[in-house]
């Protein structure tokens, strides 16, 4: 469940709620959950209906009162307002992250409180509406649902740089902006308040990893000269050079780095989200899923085993069958193995996408027994019956459908960007945002950069893309904003250990077209034991301790051989303007 974060003894927010939450908050003393999200916002998102009937069950009052990211307005304020004052409480207000709930409850509260003291409330609750506070003033002391006018509080704070996102990529090259210009104006937008190594899911999955490992607090994460703005963006206005927050606040820029991640679409997979954590339905992708993984692989000792992987783009294309060669190695350890029928199931239509990797990796498919299901996608799980269907791609064009049974299911769903990068001007018309594949820049918007997972750049979606990245779009964001054009050069370089079995990895290192561009002199398709102590022993030290702070270990970009000229639009038209 989210955690519950109390502004005051009747009415406390928090993020999405899930209809299993309701049962605890009913137990805790809360007598009424009102849902500020609109349905269908979210992939990951229950509905209102399957919300309200879990609260009624649980003998909690039920509201439903949706806002729209990014577009409160004084009819949205009153109508909480008014919905405050005649439920019982306390109360518990939820939307995606909570911040459009803390934001309902500060206006609704304006016209009585001082706007310190709500600034102040929704900060120790781990939100920053700063962006809010010319709209609290105006209301200060007027009439509680009195209209202001959206002209009053037109101020926007502007920074040289917004990033938005706080993972890998946001803190990777915000570091590296830092570490090149030490009084540069940055500010990270990110609603979340842990930071996960999720290249390390794999091993607690697999019993190598405590789940600990993999995680740290935002805070510490965050550059420590960059402010961190605690909210979720709702929606870009690049003409303006202005980001849209959830609150509907807006934040100004010179330059816009766009690096938000991407979305688990479990959705796309009927029955997945109930299925999951039960009946030995797992997933790697989920940090609280990982360690069920390691628990129903070492109690399943015979029956059948299903490992399935969707269609491209996801995030570390190999982690799929990286689950699949670890559990299969214990069960050859434990003498399991030959009792157990062992399936991969990809909508792909190879093993891996860069060739030279697929024969190395064979030999482990072989030596574990397992059998490849190509062009086969996952499309519904119901795991109290222990069934699952995959649509399969016919050499005709069309598909059928085929059902598998399973004693231990470990499922991988489609990826997509954030919906509000999809439905933004960014996006290209498969919903990532649109870049040069070699500068990172936007090609139609010149002071807006991206990296990582929702990156369209066709590379291997995977920290260890990011971390060459993170330098390029630095040093070219740097560029721009002085006025010239960028001259960093991305190579498409992305990296994927593959855990072919516990003490060995296949260092797959590789840039664009497949291209191997391996790091050190050894033959990159041999399994060593080398690479396993790199993988198990030194990577998260370098992820935590190095690419987030700004060191960037063997990450020098290559550069172009001649000096761009700028990209001139009224988009870009104060790249040369002086920091303010």
């Amino acid at each position: 469940m989210q955690p519950i974060k109390r502004l005051t003894p009747f009415i406390a927010v928090a993020g999405q709620l899930e209809p299993a939450d309701m049962g605890t908050l009913a137990a805790s003393g809360y007598r009424c959950v009102i849902n500020n999200r609109p349905d269908h916002e979210g992939e990951d998102q229950p509905g209102s209906d399957a919300l309200r009937v879990a609260a009624e069950a649980s003998g909690l009052e039920y509201h439903h009162l949706p806002v729209i990211s990014g577009k409160i307005g004084d009819e949205d304020v009153a109508a909480f307002r008014e919905l405050l004052d005649r439920v019982r409480g306390p109360v518990v207000a939820f939307c995606r992250t909570g911040t459009r709930s803390t934001t309902l409850w500060a206006l609704a509260e304006a016209h009585h409180l001082a706007p310190d003291a709500l600034l102040q409330t929704a900060r120790e609750a781990g939100y920053d509406l700063a962006a809010l506070q010319p709209r609290l003033e105006l209301r200060w002391q007027t009439l509680p649902n009195q209209p202001v006018s959206p002209s009053q509080f037109a101020h926007t704070p502007r920074y040289d740089v917004l990033v938005i996102g706080g993972g890998a990529a946001g803190c990777a090259v915000t570091a590296s902006l830092l570490k090149r210009d030490a009084g540069l104006r940055i500010a990270i937008v990110e609603p979340r308040e842990q930071h996960y190594y999720q290249p390390g899911w794999t091993l607690v999955g697999a019993g190598v990893f405590d789940r600990a490992r993999t995680e740290r607090d935002m805070a510490r994460c965050i550059p420590p000269r960059a402010q961190w703005i605690r909210a979720a963006a709702a929606a870009f206005e690049p003409e303006q050079q202005q980001v849209v927050l959830e609150d509907g606040s807006r934040l100004g820029y010179r330059a816009l780095v766009v690096c938000p991640g991407l979305t688990l679409d479990w959705s796309a997979i009927e029955g997945a989200k109930e299925a999951l954590g039960r009946n030995g339905v797992t997933s790697n992708y989920v940090f609280e899923l990982a360690p069920y993984t390691w628990q129903q692989v070492q109690a399943l000792r015979g029956g059948r085993a299903l490992f399935t992987q969707p269609p491209m783009p996801i995030k570390c294309a190999g982690a799929p069958q990286k689950a699949m060669y670890l559990s299969c190695d214990h069960w050859l350890k434990q003498g399991v193995l030959k009792d157990i029928q062992v399936d991969f199931c990809s909508a792909g239509a190879v093993l891996f996408g860069v060739a030279d990797f697929v024969p190395p990796l064979m030999k482990y498919v072989e030596r574990y027994g397992a059998h490849l299901n190509f062009g086969e996608t996952l499309v519904k799980v119901d795991g109290e019956a222990r069934k699952a269907w995959f649509r399969k791609a016919a050499a005709d064009g069309g598909s059928e459908l085929v059902e598998r049974e399973f004693d231990f299911l470990h499922m991988v769903p489609p990826q997509r960007a954030p919906e509000f990068v999809r439905q933004s001007p960014l996006a290209n018309a498969e919903g990532w945002v649109e870049v040069d594949h070699e500068s990172l820049r936007h090609p139609r918007y010149g002071n807006i950069f991206s990296l990582g997972d929702v990156c369209a750049a066709p590379n291997a979606k995977t920290a260890a893309a990011v971390r060459k990245q993170a330098p390029v779009v630095a040093e070219n964001v740097i560029a721009v904003l002085a006025g010239r054009g960028p001259r960093a050069i991305y190579d498409g370089y992305g990296s994927c250990p593959l855990t072919v079995e516990r003490g060995k990895v296949i260092l797959a290192e590789f840039g664009y077209g497949g291209k191997l561009l391996p790091t050190f002199p050894l033959d990159p398709r041999v399994p060593r034991r080398l690479a396993w102590d790199l993988k198990t022993k030194w990577m998260p030290g370098i992820y935590f301790d190095l690419m987030l702070k700004g060191h960037e270990w063997l990450a020098e970009p290559r550069h172009l051989d001649f000096e761009p000229r700028p990209v001139e639009s009224p988009a870009a038209c104060d790249f040369t303007q002086e920091k303010k």
